[in-house]
């Protein structure tokens, strides 16, 4: 008997997106994650395209390969990968958010720069923020009606997340931060 594969978060990402559009392209999965995933789950494109290979040889996914033309590769699940994936969603998770801004590592170190500084951080921040809510409230209002409730649920996260962030880095341009005490 063959090892198991090891599966990764990128692995469960190839099943999930396979699951929701099959038969799909590597190249399917790259446009479907520039509108949803990746806005809160960036990572190398490039795996979209290695991983449903490294998964079909190890019996998770189908594919049918055009003989003519491009020659694409159209993924489906197997039961396999369709009991891999279920399994995977059963798990409950607790691991912590993981928050990669270069906002807020600038604004650790603030004391070693000039006020001046922060505030145009601040405000070029709030700014950012402010785009990527109302982004994100425009692709709202374009797919409400198209999408899963739990899909739509993830970028609600996205826009209250993003609305907390404008808050926060405003008060930051006004010279505060919450929870800072007052100085008389």
């Amino acid at each position: 008997m063959s090892d198991p594969v090891n599966l990764t978060t990128v692995s469960y990402v190839v099943l999930g997106l396979v699951s929701c559009a099959e038969p799909v392209t590597s190249y399917e999965m790259k446009r479907m994650v520039a509108v949803s995933i990746g806005e809160f789950w960036p990572f190398p494109h490039s795996q979209l395209y290695a991983e449903p290979v490294r998964l079909a040889a190890a019996g998770l996914l189908e594919v049918d390969a055009e003989q003519t033309g491009r020659k694409r590769r159209r993924y489906r699940l197997t039961p396999a990968g369709r009991q891999a994936l279920r399994r995977w969603l059963a798990e409950p998770t607790s691991d912590p958010t993981e928050i990669r801004d270069h906002g807020m590592l600038k604004l650790f170190f603030g004391d070693q720069g000039a006020p001046e500084d922060l505030v145009t951080l601040a405000k070029a921040q709030r700014e950012a923020h402010e785009a990527r809510r109302d982004s994100y409230a425009a692709l709202h209002a374009s797919i409400a009606s198209s999408v899963t409730p739990w899909s739509l649920a993830t970028l609600e996260m996205g826009l209250r997340f993003e609305q907390l962030a404008v808050d926060f880095w405003g008060e930051i341009a006004a010279g505060g931060y919450p929870g800072r005490p007052e100085s008389h």
